[in-house]
């Protein structure tokens, strides 16, 4: 039998991370989101090995890439985890002084502590703003801060989920009305193929144990991402198999 790759995944990032707009039932809060769904398909692999898999997610609405480097990071080490996942940057981007370089080198600095850790990263680049009609102007800024992702991923070797090249989110259906968050099947896209670059056949678990979800280990910075998750009506790490 297959030894699974990974046991302890945490996700990083902001609204997207934390799954807005995805709702567990009915259209509104609690949120799923991509990346707990991607920690249900881990899982399923992971169970598939007769092994299991602890999950964290320390994603928050209306955080930014300092927020991520400078406090997700340190939180994620905290708790150990073999894999890390990385979306940010959007909500830098569309400020009007916003440097695509500069935000790159922060991030990267991120996944070199990551790296350096021995965690495996999951980097994932901005999403084409084209989609929208008020978000392309933003284009050659997002094109420039994609490149450096690619290098960054290159120079430090992460997994790297192109979500630029998914032609995909050009539809409509995968976003919500504000046209800044993923519907369901944007969410469901997402974890799929972040399963696929990492490597896992889509395979996921209806009614998981995930009964590990990783605890808060003395880390300020974990502490405060879950207070505000719970304060929003979002869950603390939990097992997912209490979420839906």
């Amino acid at each position: 039998m297959t030894q699974a790759r990974w046991h302890r995944y945490v996700a990083l990032g902001d609204s997207i991370t934390e799954g807005f707009c995805d709702p567990i039932a009915g259209d509104s809060e609690p949120w799923l989101g991509w990346a707990d769904r991607l920690a249900y398909i881990l899982e399923g692999n992971a169970r598939l090995a007769g092994e299991g898999l602890e999950f964290a997610n320390l994603g928050v609405r209306g955080r930014r890439v300092l927020d991520v480097v400078g406090d997700q990071v340190p939180a994620a080490i905290a708790l150990k985890p073999d894999l890390v996942s990385i979306m940010i940057g959007g909500s830098d981007l569309v400020e009007p002084r916003a440097d695509p370089d500069d935000l790159a080198d922060q991030i990267e600095t991120g996944v070199a502590a990551l790296r350096a850790a021995g965690i495996d990263v999951l980097l994932a680049n901005c999403f084409d703003p084209s989609f929208a009609l008020f978000f392309q102007p933003l284009r050659e800024r997002a094109a420039a801060f994609n490149a450096n992702l690619w290098s960054i991923a290159r120079t430090h070797q992460t997994f790297t989920l192109d979500v630029w090249g998914m032609r995909e989110f050009q539809n409509r259906a995968m976003w919500a009305e504000d046209r800044v968050h993923l519907t369901t099947a944007g969410h469901r896209l997402l974890s799929s193929r972040a399963a696929h670059v990492l490597g896992i056949a889509y395979f996921e678990v209806g009614q998981s144990s995930l009964s590990q979800r990783i605890q808060g280990v003395g880390s300020d910075a974990a502490d405060a991402a879950d207070a505000d998750r719970v304060g929003r009506g979002h869950p603390a790490p939990s097992p997912i198999a209490g979420r839906g």
